[in-house]
């Protein structure tokens, strides 16, 4: 399985020059957690997040997290308009991005999405941003190969039960190796 079978297209994605504020109204609309972040190009530079909108930064450090200050301080609260339509995406953005292609594994995304502790994975062809691929995505595909599997196993009980042993054997030899 692939990851352009399962991932999420297009990509709901922003600019970098965009306010915050939009980005939040987006991510609220599609319901999704994060954002891509194209030029006008459509490639990828850099990826937005609800963590990223919630963190508030001062001097380039970030401090106790910024939807806790919201919460005790009333002043914090009352500027939070200004800094939502004054902060762009840029200015929040992640700019490290692992992404994947369409042609990469749905095991290999599960890894990279497992090893960098992420939720999202964009997905490029031609350097562009055509997808994004979600732990959402990859429960998905898991449902469907359960389904499959169970079929089968309707079908052909002995070698499904063959094949099912040798894919966990292979995992747990994946794992004692140290991969993931």
């Amino acid at each position: 399985m692939r990851v352009r079978d399962f991932m999420s297209h297009p990509a709901v994605a922003i600019a970098p020059d965009r306010p915050i504020a939009e980005a939040a109204q987006l991510m609220l609309e599609h319901r999704v957690s994060g954002l891509p972040v194209v030029d006008a190009t459509g490639r990828l530079v850099g990826i937005v997040s609800e963590h990223d909108l919630l963190r508030r930064r001062s001097n380039g450090a970030t401090r106790r997290p910024h939807w806790l200050q919201l919460m005790t301080e009333g002043q914090a609260l009352a500027q939070e308009p200004e800094r939502f339509h004054a902060l762009t995406v840029g200015d929040v953005m992640t700019t490290e991005v692992v992404a994947v292609s369409d042609d990469t594994s749905l095991e290999e995304a599960g890894r990279l999405i497992e090893v960098h502790g992420i939720k999202r994975l964009p997905v490029i062809r031609d350097g562009r941003v055509i997808g994004v691929l979600s732990r959402a995505d990859l429960l998905r595909a898991l449902a469907r190969a359960i389904g499959k599997a169970e079929a089968a196993k309707r079908h052909d009980t002995p070698m499904t039960d063959e094949r099912l042993i040798e894919l966990e054997r292979q995992y747990w030899l994946q794992r004692s190796r140290g991969t993931k």
